[in-house]
């Protein structure tokens, strides 16, 4: 079983946290990454989006070339999410999209903390669009940078796990989402700060995705 995960943006170390993400979260699938070295940065807002898009489907389609069984858009704003689905008939998934099925299969509803604010209403629009709505208690920003996020230092942890408990007491939230790939590999450490309920899109998806492909029988390696 072979689940390749696309990055939209062009920051090769948060494609390798990501596949280390979810190799460590699946390890009996080969997680294997693919980079868009055509996209800006980071995503951050619609504007990022957009100009990532040509560059995933080109990387969806070199990933499809390269026997995946399975795809998933490593950017919480599932970044040509649509697209991509209509472009394949492998499965694809987001892992934003990820972590609001996780949610909902644990029986919980959950609120959002991304990164920028200018990520909130991308965020909020796939929830919306994608029927999640019911389900979400607010999308929240934590006012650090997608890269600073994904540097991962101690001030950092402790900016985003006040954020995530700031978030969970406002929202009464039983679930609190990470709305950022960068925040995947942070996943552990910020559930022993906070002590709450927190769902990784990163680790959703691969555990998705291996639903996917044992569903359509494509594999049962």
């Amino acid at each position: 079983m072979k689940i390749a995960y696309v990055n939209p943006n062009a920051t090769v170390a948060m494609t390798e946290a990501m596949v280390a993400v979810a190799a460590k979260a699946l390890p009996s699938a080969q997680i294997v990454g693919f980079t868009n070295h055509d996209g800006p940065p980071a995503i951050q807002g619609a504007e990022d989006g957009a100009a990532a898009l040509p560059g995933v489907l080109a990387r969806i389609a070199e990933a499809e070339a390269d026997g995946a069984d399975a795809v998933v858009i490593g950017c919480f704003d599932d970044t040509g999410l649509s697209e991509a689905q209509a472009a394949t008939s492998l499965p694809v998934l987001g892992i934003g999209q990820s972590s609001y099925v996780m949610a909902g299969v644990l029986g919980r509803n959950f609120a959002v903390v991304t990164s920028l604010a200018v990520s909130v209403p991308v965020i909020a629009g796939n929830i919306e669009a994608s029927g999640y709505q019911p389900n979400c208690a607010g999308v929240l920003a934590s006012d650090l940078p997608v890269l600073t996020i994904d540097e991962g230092a101690e001030e950092t942890r402790v900016h985003l796990a006040s954020r995530i408990s700031q978030a969970a007491a406002t929202t009464q939230a039983g679930a609190i989402v990470l709305g950022c790939a960068g925040m995947a590999p942070l996943r552990d450490d910020l559930a022993a700060r906070t002590g709450l309920v927190l769902i990784d899109g990163v680790a959703a998806s691969a555990f998705l995705a291996q639903a996917a492909i044992g569903y359509l029988g494509l594999t049962t390696d």
